[in-house]
């Protein structure tokens, strides 16, 4: 049976660099890109797109019975420092968005339904580091118990309805397509964009913050692997850790200066930020990601420092 995958979140820092690699596997036209707003260019103009509200659900439905889809990726999302600011619109969204998908996808039979989770589930009683898929979760943002109470949504529509959600706890992601959106790690992205342009950063983590983050590529990779997946293979139903590089800022500014020396790197004090990051892991243990479905991380600190640069130089 050939898929009909639809993309809901298409102009965000995922969903810009999904589209495109699913695209290329199953062929532009079985591939629906969807946003509130207009999709990029690239997007639009390669496949099939809708504008879609996920907080509309006559709107959505109609996508649904419009589509019929195969296959959903749910990407739409407010992040953590913005989730902070707007804390119920972020519950609203980040709940209600995903209900109506999951009630949809069991409405018209959607074979898989793939939603993003987070590290921001853990919380500051969970443990630091190698944070394991199974400890204490008391998150204290509300992008991170909008996340985990999405975990348990989706455990719960897999066993009482059968429905095949699969889901990923992303650390921090970083890449060149697509601008940030709003997150606590997001000084991982911009710190490349003012090295090239104005050669020093002014980061609102501390020097000795660590964090675990992800090069894009794995991530997207990771996704789409997740989603290959036999279903009888996945033993884990509510989202599956994935472990990327934990590195801090001083790290990462040293990796970026063995290319441009001249680099300068300060720190701002008092940014509301850097409690979150605080609350979150330094590092992750994915031993079910790597065990049920083959998970391998491809990059480390040095090959993503020069694939970001390297990428960048050609688009700012």
């Amino acid at each position: 049976m050939s898929e009909k995958i639809l993309v809901i979140g298409a102009n965000g820092q995922i969903g810009t660099e999904l589209v495109v690699a699913l695209r290329k596997i199953h062929g532009p036209e079985s591939v629906i890109a969807s946003d509130i707003n207009d999709p990029g260019y690239a997007i639009r103009h390669s496949g099939p797109y809708e504008l879609v509200n996920v907080l509309d659900k006559d709107n959505l439905h109609h996508i649904f019975e419009k589509h019929r889809p195969t296959q959903v990726y749910l990407l739409a999302a407010i992040l953590s420092a913005v989730g902070e600011q707007k804390p119920k619109l972020a519950w609203d969204l980040n709940m209600t968005g995903l209900i109506h998908i999951l009630d949809f996808a069991v409405e018209f039979k959607t074979a898989k339904v793939f939603w993003p989770s987070s590290i921001a589930v853990f919380g500051p009683n969970s443990p630091q580091f190698h944070t394991p898929q199974y400890c204490v979760m008391d998150p204290n943002t509300v992008y991170g118990f909008s996340k985990l109470a999405g975990e348990r949504w989706c455990e719960y529509y897999f066993t009482k309805y059968g429905l095949d959600v699969r889901s990923i706890r992303y650390p921090g992601l970083i890449g060149w397509r697509a601008n940030p959106g709003g997150g606590t790690t997001d000084y991982a992205v911009h710190i490349f964009h003012e090295a090239l342009k104005t050669g020093k950063y002014t980061s609102f983590l501390s020097a000795d913050t660590a964090l675990p983050m992800m090069y894009m590529d794995d991530a997207i990779r990771a996704t789409i692997s997740l989603m290959d997946a036999p279903a009888e293979q996945l033993t884990i139903r509510s989202s599956y850790n994935l472990a990327g590089i934990s590195f801090t800022p001083t790290q990462l500014a040293e990796e970026i200066k063995k290319q441009i020396p001249d680099f300068e790197i300060s720190y701002a004090e008092n940014d509301p930020r850097q409690a979150i990051a605080d609350s979150w892991p330094k590092s992750i243990d994915d031993e079910y990601a790597q065990r049920d479905w083959g998970w391998k991380l491809e990059y480390d600190l040095a090959t993503m420092t020069n694939d970001m640069l390297t990428n960048l130089k050609t688009v700012i």
